[in-house]
């Protein structure tokens, strides 16, 4: 029988704030792939088996065109016009605008340099967790770790000025957080796209040692400057932050695992795969079918849409043991968390970096970390945010 899903769930089960919501885990059960009906009546797919998934990102006939995607899950954009992506902003474009934008970059985000960023990360790292001795003896680890280092990292790598990035924070933290009213929202992204054309016209007078200062040598005009820049901004602040802050909760909420990375170091990489795979802060993505495909022993086709649900295709039974469980010595890896095909996530390598150096120093500084309150008690990101995580997670030690 051919299962289909008339609303988006978007609440997780009481007491499991790592798995995704329940409907969801029980479509996958049923099948891959399920018939679903979006806000506004359009009939589309909502795809939650890992090899779905991943056939889908790597299938050309399937669009991330922005204009689109005039269909979503919870909110009914009936009449609403969707336009193309802003220059700059390639994530919601397809070949060959896409690789246009891409291709330049590609070089700055490279294995051997982010690891040449190490000593950097190392020291941002150093210099919070100083920070939160000192203050101590408990935090809000968010604000006191979690966003400072990646918001340092990448203001740093687009030259930032130090000064500036609270503002950044708190305008990214307003427009992907899910919480603000649109006027809030709208306010919020346009004040940082405000600033960051300022930011171009400013490397463009005086160019210094930094990623956006080395594209000025392209043929991007300054709106495609800035379009980049927030692309670079926002994902490489958010879903990082998100990362080491829901990831020192899951650790702390699974002992065993936590006794296990403290006692051997060289579970690190691991441990950081398996985390991204558990947690899949990025939920979800979305694509737009161009012609007929089959897919699945379904029929899709052109125009319909389709929610690809990363968080139940990297807890995919046939694809992981134990999928639900966290295990830091898992020998099935691999996971879709970066995504996959021509738009897996650029800045991946700078993310791993930041991880494998922030979490082991972490709980080695603190080896009684621990919750500040009962762990229920946990202020969570809502399943509207475009990234999942928690707004705040108070510590002590």
């Amino acid at each position: 029988m051919e299962h289909t899903l008339t609303t988006y769930p978007t609440a997780r089960q009481s007491g499991c704030p790592f798995d995704p919501p329940k409907e969801l885990i029980e479509a996958r059960e049923h099948s891959p792939i399920s018939r679903f009906t979006f806000a506004d009546g359009h009939q589309g797919w909502l795809i939650t088996g890992f090899d779905l998934v991943r056939s889908v990102l790597a299938d050309s006939r399937f669009s991330s065109r922005r204009e689109l995607m005039a269909h979503h899950p919870t909110v009914d954009f009936t009449g609403v016009e969707v336009p193309p992506a802003p220059p700059g902003e390639f994530l919601l474009m397809d070949e060959p605008q896409h690789s246009r934008y891409r291709k330049p970059l590609v070089g700055k985000f490279t294995v051997r340099r982010m690891r040449l960023l190490t000593e950097r990360v190392e020291q941002i790292t150093a210099d919070c967790l100083d920070a939160m001795e000192q203050a101590g003896p408990s935090a809000d680890l968010v604000t006191a770790f979690a966003k400072p280092i990646p918001a340092i990292v990448i203001c740093e790598l687009l030259g930032v000025p130090y000064e500036d990035r609270g503002r950044f924070q708190e305008n990214v933290d307003k427009f992907l957080g899910g919480e603000v009213s649109d006027e809030e929202l709208m306010a919020a992204y346009t004040a940082t796209q405000t600033y960051l054309a300022e930011l171009v016209a400013a490397k463009r007078a005086n160019p210094t040692d930094d990623v956006l200062s080395d594209l000025l040598d392209s043929d991007f005009t300054d709106e495609e400057l800035k379009g980049i820049s927030l692309i670079l901004l926002t994902a490489g602040l958010d879903t990082t932050a998100n990362m080491l802050a829901l990831g020192t909760f899951a650790l702390l909420q699974n002992p065993a695992q936590l006794a296990a990375l403290r006692a051997d170091p060289s579970l690190t990489d691991k441990a950081v795969e398996e985390l991204m795979r558990y947690l899949s802060v990025a939920k979800q993505f979305q694509r737009t079918a161009l012609e007929d495909v089959e897919l699945g022993g379904h029929s899709i086709k052109a125009g319909q849409a389709i929610i690809l649900s990363y968080n139940t295709a990297n807890r995919d039974p046939e694809r992981f043991a134990d999928p639900h469980a966290l295990d830091l010595g898992r020998q099935d890896g691999g996971h879709l968390a970066f995504g996959h095909g021509i738009h897996q996530c650029l800045g991946q390598q700078l993310a791993r970096v930041e991880m494998r150096v922030a979490f082991p120093a972490l709980l080695n500084r603190f080896p009684a970390l621990r919750l500040a309150v009962p762990a229920e008690e946990v202020s969570l990101r809502p399943e509207a945010a475009d990234i999942y995580g928690v707004k705040s997670l108070p510590v002590t030690w």
